[in-house]
């Protein structure tokens, strides 16, 4: 098998953590000039309007239908089939949010900001907030100490904080694998959370009243029609489960991406091809992936050229391979349900230091890794 397409998560493994350094990767420092020439060449830079057009025109008529549905079942328990839709089509809004927040729908800078921060407040997100937390994740993917991603957050993604979780947390760490999707249910909630929470400190904040002005607004028109049209009990199960549905989704997309690839430690210097391929990884499956994903599954290509068009990404993955091919840099490809196993056996693997010594022989050692 070439060592550009492989299901490995990376040379250095997916449960043992070590931190990367220098050494561990090819000197491949002109790699991303090379690559971006001739996908400069290609046109594959150049910004698909008409695509986005399609995608949100049927977004639009998709939440039409989830509304006329939601209108139609009024009170009945089949609502929760309408709040599953919706958890769906928010996290498809989520996705184009995230597009535009790199640049990638509209052709000037201003407008593409503009829009991403209308799609988060569709959403229920503080786009100020996770425009910073994004951007500092592109800049330095898994480093440690610099990633907002492997940041502890009641998951730990790394030995140190692992083996520092106390009380509950703790109980979570140890077993964090197994518990990981079923604490996805709750990451629509904590998004909800974190946004209100950067809005409402003391420092400055960039659009502070007009991101809580449309979260307002937003909020009020999602909560208003469920509390009204159903009784108490089926209005908390139906946010529940739009709640859940959106969580699992979003962090089901976003998590295959880099857990269990290279952890980067904080004094490596790597050049800038380097540090984005060997801390991603992509999932199989053509269109139907793309979909699902919202381009995600190109997360290789995303990173070195985040305001690519999803369009453009398959076929900029092909120049990527056949160059990491001809490099001898590992390409990590796989497929979705391996991803989720590599990341489920990654965070176990790092909930080992959690557990007491006498719990677990093998802790000391991967304390040291």
């Amino acid at each position: 098998m070439s060592s550009a397409h492989t299901e490995a998560p990376s040379r250095l493994g997916p449960v043992r953590q070590t931190y990367a350094r220098q050494e561990d990767f090819p000197h491949v420092a002109r790699a991303f000039v090379d690559v971006s020439r001739v996908v400069r060449e290609m046109g594959l830079m150049q910004r698909t309007p008409w695509f986005y057009a399609l995608v949100a025109a049927g977004l639009a008529v998709a939440f039409g239908g989830a509304v006329t549905g939601f209108i139609l079942f009024g009170d009945s328990w089949f609502q929760l089939l309408i709040a599953a839709a919706f958890g769906i089509l928010f996290t498809q809004v989520a996705f184009l949010a995230h597009e535009a927040a790199h640049r990638q729908v509209l052709a000037s800078g201003p407008a593409n900001d503009r829009l991403a921060r209308v799609l988060a407040a569709v959403v229920g997100m503080s786009y100020s907030w996770w425009d910073s937390k994004h951007s500092r994740h592109h800049a330095n993917p898994n480093r440690v100490g610099k990633d907002p991603d492997i940041e502890v957050d009641t998951i730990s993604f790394l030995d140190e904080d692992a083996a520092q979780a106390r009380g509950l947390r703790r109980l979570i760490t140890r077993k964090q694998g197994w518990l990981f999707f079923p604490l996805l249910t709750l990451e629509g909630l904590n998004l909800h959370y974190l946004g209100f929470k950067h809005l409402a400190r003391r420092e400055p904040v960039k659009n502070r009243w007009s991101e809580i002005g449309m979260l307002a607004v937003r909020f009020a028109l999602v909560l208003t029609p469920i509390f009204l049209v159903l009784p108490l009990g089926k209005a908390a199960a139906f946010l529940g489960v739009m709640l859940a549905v959106f969580g699992v989704y979003m962090g089901a997309s976003f998590a295959p991406n880099h857990k269990g690839m290279a952890v980067i430690a904080p004094d490596a210097r790597l050049d800038f091809f380097s540090k984005q391929v060997h801390t991603s990884r992509n999932i199989r499956g053509g269109w139907w992936a793309t979909a699902l994903m919202g381009g995600l599954n190109y997360q290789v290509e995303h990173h070195l050229f985040p305001s690519m068009s999803r369009m453009h990404l398959a076929q900029t993955s092909e120049i990527v391979r056949e160059f990491c091919d001809t490099h001898g840099v590992p390409y990590t490809e796989t497929s979705l349900w391996r991803s989720y196993a590599i990341v489920i056996d990654y965070l176990n693997g790092v909930g080992l230091a959690a557990r007491d010594p006498f719990d677990c022989p093998m802790v000391g050692q991967y304390r040291r890794a």
